[in-house]
């Protein structure tokens, strides 16, 4: 977001306005309207200790992070167990909470649970109790394993209906490259998304990296980046060895992920690189054959939007050769409001040892899609159009894993669009390191 736009998004959020919406038209798809930002309200009286915004994300492969929103201070405490209403174990935890501007937040609590069994429904109560029952799944410990992925997600109608589609997926863990809530500032509008991702979030793990519209940073007035993002979407960067939530890996089934950091440095002598550098280096391609990054803004894009930016062109400049000689077989990417997948490839060139890299940056937000790529169509890009929508990475077993595209064609089920079946580097000869 430009100097100017930014001073205009100020004024109108003081004025309880907003920027206006944008969309647009490409060829072969006729898409809905403009969508606003849902406003989804809180349920919970305002004087109870009710949760709400829960969701859970992956800590060590056989534990689970609960996290949640109080109104007023409540026991951090999760009650758990195999059996509806009968909750064999508990465990604590820690709680925070944030101020910014005039916005002053709820208790956001953080509980980890287990050790838990894979492939196993849980159910949990979290703080005091009686409360809520909620439910989720542990990944199984060896694949096949699903993946669902999507980007730039806000919460607009469109939104929702990615949601809807997700919901309808066999998915184990949900993996979004960046911009979740699109709250810019307004910090209300953190809490609209956590209750509108809560019953998929509760569910199943979501695992998250921060976007742009993560960093909510104001020069003077407030200096701390990602103040809201970290005190919500807490996740296990400590035991991966990272020494921030904004970059962490962690291993699910039998694949490694990488979760990279667009917005904070990377060059090589940053904290960032020279984590990524052990952490790549330890990974065992026995234990986990598939290595899969998530970054924010691409380094590789053929559309219009979102050319020529630092976020890109450094972070790839300094961090592409690491990727490449650790043999990451994929690489998801958001930002740019539109889905773009390209061959295998290193330093702009197709190459049978580099990473798939895609772009997936089509969730739902407010700002529309990005409908304008280049021409002609570099050779390297395999399949790409403007469109709302979700991927589906179905890891199959070590060698062999099918990627699908599938988009939210004018609210009706939802198609697969593009669809491919990809051979890990781990199972190709000549890229064995």
């Amino acid at each position: 977001m430009g100097a100017q736009r930014l001073g205009l998004f100020l004024v109108l959020t003081l004025l309880g306005l907003a920027l206006p919406e944008f969309s647009g038209v490409a060829e072969g798809y006729n898409r809905p309207p403009a969508r606003k930002n849902l406003d989804v309200p809180s349920d919970t009286d305002p004087d109870s200790n009710s949760p709400e915004q829960v969701h859970i994300s992956l800590v060590g492969e056989d534990k689970m992070r609960v996290s949640w929103t109080t109104k007023n201070p409540s026991p951090a405490t999760v009650e758990y167990g195999t059996s509806p209403g009968a909750y064999s174990s508990s465990a604590t935890g820690s709680t925070t909470s944030y101020s910014y501007l005039l916005y002053h937040s709820g208790e956001f609590h953080h509980v980890d649970i287990g050790p838990l069994n894979a492939n196993t429904v849980y159910y949990y109560r979290c703080g005091s109790s009686p409360g809520p029952e909620f439910s989720f799944k542990t990944p199984p410990a060896a694949f096949p394993l699903t993946f669902a992925v999507a980007g730039d997600l806000g919460q607009t109608e469109w939104t929702n209906e990615t949601l809807q589609h997700i919901s309808k997926s066999p998915y184990d863990v949900l993996l979004l490259p960046g911009d979740l809530s699109y709250a810019d500032f307004k910090q209300n509008l953190w809490d609209s998304f956590g209750r509108l991702v809560q019953p998929l979030a509760s569910q199943r793990p979501w695992m998250v990296t921060e976007g742009n519209h993560e960093v909510e940073k104001i020069p003077v007035v407030h200096s701390e980046p990602f103040t809201a993002y970290n005190a919500r979407w807490r996740m296990p960067f400590e035991q991966s060895g990272s020494e921030s939530n904004l970059y962490y890996s962690f291993n699910v089934a039998g694949v490694h992920v990488i979760m990279l950091g667009s917005y904070t440095d990377f060059d090589p002598a940053s904290l960032q690189y020279k984590w990524l550098q052990t952490d790549l280096a330890k990974v065992d391609r026995g234990r986990t054959p598939w290595v899969v990054v998530l970054i924010h803004a691409p380094w590789y894009n053929s559309n219009e939007a979102h050319q020529g930016e630092s976020e890109s062109i450094d972070m790839k400049s300094s961090m592409e050769e690491l990727l490449y000689k650790g043999r990451v077989d994929l690489v998801f990417a958001g930002h740019v409001h539109a889905y773009e997948r390209f061959t295998r490839v290193y330093k702009d060139k197709a190459d049978d040892c580099g990473p798939v890299h895609i772009t997936i940056g089509d969730g739902g937000n407010r700002e529309g899609l990005a409908t304008k790529y280049e021409e002609p169509k570099p050779a390297i890009s395999m399949f790409r159009e403007a469109s709302f929508g979700h991927g589906q990475l179905q890891v199959v077993n070590g060698t062999h894993a099918l990627w699908t595209w599938r988009t939210n064609q004018d609210d009706n089920e939802t198609v697969a669009s593009d669809s491919i079946w990809l051979t890990s580097l781990l199972a190709t000869p000549a890229c064995k390191k």
